[in-house]
């Protein structure tokens, strides 16, 4: 009982630090693999302010920054709401623990994920004959960054794929699971496929290789 009462009461400390630097935002509670920022995902406004995982204010952003902490308040919001300031930048809530700041990772992409089905060999492209992709998500945003691959195991796939890796965070979703193999593709017109996916507290880790450009 006595750690609920000091949770609520840094809730409530985040949500009045929030209104004093914080700008009207609004909060999108997703369901199934679907475009979690349709407006009928919107469940309410808030106000809100993102700062570096410092808890100041006093340097700008940096580079490939992606992991932020989020100032509002928290007893209106869970683990996997997205949350959409009004100049357009969106952050999806990673982690919200007892005693600690909200865990927000900051989305820069907008990626589409199908899943070959009946393929008559692996790869990126072509997928072969037999049925269509099965749609996976769709106009999903996520932190995409590039990574160097250092360490990373193979694809199993039967062709080198030249280009990197990308890294991306998104949020656990009801009902669905991502895999290995699962095939990516961007609002930049980008396509990989998922090389390792890992599911964890703070949503899933997608390590992609890039398709060759």
């Amino acid at each position: 009982m006595q750690a609920g009462r000091v949770q609520d009461a840094i809730h409530r400390g985040l949500g009045r630090a929030g209104l004093v630097v914080g700008q009207w935002c609004e909060l999108f509670r997703p369901e199934g693999g679907e475009a979690p920022l349709a407006a009928t995902r919107r469940v309410l406004r808030l106000v809100a302010a993102f700062t570096a995982q410092d808890g100041r204010f006093a340097k700008p952003p940096t580079h490939g920054q992606v992991y932020w902490h989020g100032l509002f308040d928290a007893a209106y919001t869970r683990p996997g709401d997205y949350i959409r300031r009004g100049d357009g930048a969106v952050w999806f809530i990673a982690a919200q623990p007892d005693l600690h700041p909200v865990l927000c990772v900051r989305a820069n992409r907008v990626i589409d994920v199908v899943r070959p089905v009946h393929a008559t060999g692996p790869g990126l492209a072509p997928y072969g004959g037999g049925a269509a992709p099965e749609p996976v998500l769709r106009a999903w945003p996520v932190s995409m960054v590039r990574s160097g691959g250092a360490g990373l195991g193979e694809a199993a796939l039967p062709e080198a794929v030249p280009g990197g890796f990308w890294l991306v965070l998104l949020p656990a979703v009801a009902g669905v699971v991502l895999r290995e193999g699962d095939l990516v593709s961007d609002d930049l017109g980008r396509a990989g496929v998922v090389a390792q996916a890992e599911l964890s507290e703070p949503g899933w880790r997608l390590v992609v290789r890039r398709a060759g450009s």
